[in-house]
């Protein structure tokens, strides 16, 4: 008795609750000429604490949202009412094709049929809208031919920056943040010097223009210049690699990176401090460049600034200041004191010191994200990347906009460009490596797949227009570089 006694007291208490909050929606779906006669007090309730202005605010504002709903179900019961009188047109059309009362079930076949019309309407609508946008990521011209030659393992960490010497013998350097920084035979694959003056991420590399000296930045807040002597071995065969057109791509497999257990390194010669470091830095130097002629060098930091340093005595020349945010990159023009800063704060700038006595300074805004990177080209151009999925091609005598945008489908690292074919490399945080041309034509990507190209993030690309095999090599967190020759057609070259 007790538990039934108890349940018929539950039962009532929901059947009040179920009765009260019934009448509460009757009050709320009540006309606008009822409302005015309602107690203001039963509104407001007894025991509210607000004061009385900020409750006739609250009364007013949900009037109005109660109004709102009201013309959003009257025009919802106008739409029923449409979709009905569509439902009858239907009807009638079905009757006068069949001579005979349609079913239920035929009917609803007819609006299935007439609803997937309509479907296939907005389907073919959106697609001619969008092919402008869709032809932007499709190369229209012949494939590009791109082939693996050589692979460069031996970093026990990912690497930032790869960079092609511009003397003889032509090396390659990687940088890396397992501290060091590697030299390496292009056509063997062997490490030729190893160095480890850095006790921080070895960030970017560059070599001299005329000399056998390297530029690396690190995390270590410093810069180095060190000198290298390199005797190339014997090349060997080039293992036979399959060709595999630019467009081409298989399903990569995530698998562990390439197994670095150091013998790559170990047995070849080791630097293990700067001819001259530059200091003056209170946050990771991220890049670093030599300036024409390479008597100067210019180095870029999460510090904001940028500087200019005489490379002989590692003074200080200039500091240059204006980003609002860390630095990303920075590059020096082949033939003129120009160079270019990249920064967090979605903006590039290009600082001129071609007059000794002042420099000017011109900045570009044209990106919604960090810009990774900007590289001169040929002429009066630069190409920038940014984290917001684009590439922009500017000219430098109108800042105003881009000549040339590529979008992407990934954020971009670090670009370079192929001066002589004016070929951009974009590598990409998917692992993607594409190439275009400066008018924002694509004409290859990369092969990648459980077999080759890179298993992780792809940090940076470098050009070496006049080595024979290897054209374009290509670095990433996957702790390896890869070596490609790059075939483009005469057709693409010219388009």
């Amino acid at each position: 008795m007790p538990t039934e006694s108890g349940s018929c007291s539950a039962a009532r208490q929901a059947k009040q609750k179920r009765k009260s909050h019934s009448l509460s929606i009757r009050r709320t779906n009540s006309s606008e000429q009822e409302r005015p006669g309602l107690p203001r007090e039963m509104l407001e309730g007894q025991d509210s604490k607000l004061p009385s202005s900020v409750r006739s605010t609250l009364l007013e504002l949900f009037g109005q949202i109660e109004r709102e709903f009201e013309n959003l179900y009257i025009e919802n019961l106008e739409l029923r009412r449409e979709i009905e009188t569509l439902n009858e047109r239907l009807a009638a059309e079905g009757q006068a094709v069949d001579g005979a009362e349609l079913s239920k079930g035929q009917l609803k076949t007819k609006a299935s049929h007439s609803t997937s019309q309509l479907s296939q309407k907005l389907k073919t609508t959106y697609k001619a809208s969008t092919s402008k946008i869709v032809s932007s990521f499709k190369t229209t011209t012949s494939r590009a031919v791109c082939q693996l030659v050589k692979e460069y393992i031996g970093h026990r960490d990912g690497i930032w920056d790869v960079s092609v010497a511009r003397t003889q013998p032509v090396v390659l350097g990687t940088a890396s943040a397992d501290h060091t920084a590697l030299l390496w035979s292009i056509e063997t694959g062997r490490c030729l010097v190893k160095y480890t003056g850095h006790v921080g991420s070895v960030n970017s590399i560059k070599f001299h223009p005329s000399e056998q000296l390297a530029l690396t930045a690190s995390g270590d807040q410093t810069a180095h210049i060190w000198r290298y002597a390199v005797q190339l071995p014997t090349p060997q065969p080039v293992a036979d690699s399959s060709q595999i057109g630019g467009e081409d791509e298989v399903e990569c497999s995530d698998k562990d990176e390439p197994d670095a257990d150091g013998d790559a390194s170990s047995d070849c010669p080791t630097i293990r401090a700067p001819l001259t470091s530059l200091k003056s830095h209170q946050g990771v130097v991220m890049a670093a460049d030599w300036l024409v002629g390479g008597k100067q060098a210019v180095t870029a930091s999460w510090d904001r600034t940028a500087n200019l340093y005489e490379v002989e005595t590692a003074e200080l020349v200039h500091s240059l200041t204006g980003h609002d945010q860390e630095l990303t990159h920075c590059c020096t023009h082949p033939t003129q004191r120009l160079v270019v800063t990249s920064s967090r704060d979605t903006t590039f700038r290009l600082w001129d010191f071609r007059d000794p006595s002042i420099h000017s300074v011109n900045v570009f805004q044209g990106h919604t994200d960090t810009v990774t990177s900007a590289v001169f080209t040929v002429g009066d151009n630069v190409v920038s990347g940014s984290d917001d999925r684009t590439v922009k091609v500017w000219d430098l005598k109108n800042m105003r906009s881009p000549i040339a945008t590529i979008r992407t489908d990934s954020a971009i690292n670090r670009i370079n460009v192929c001066v002589g074919q004016k070929i951009i490399a974009l590598p990409h945080d998917n692992r993607q490596v594409r190439l275009f041309d400066m008018s924002g034509v694509r004409l290859a990507r990369l092969p990648r797949s459980s077999r080759q190209g890179h298993r992780r993030m792809v940090c940076c690309s470098a050009w070496s227009e006049d080595h024979p095999v290897c054209n374009l090599f290509t670095c990433g967190f996957d702790r390896q570089a890869i070596g490609w020759n790059i075939n483009i057609p005469a057709l693409l070259q010219e388009k």
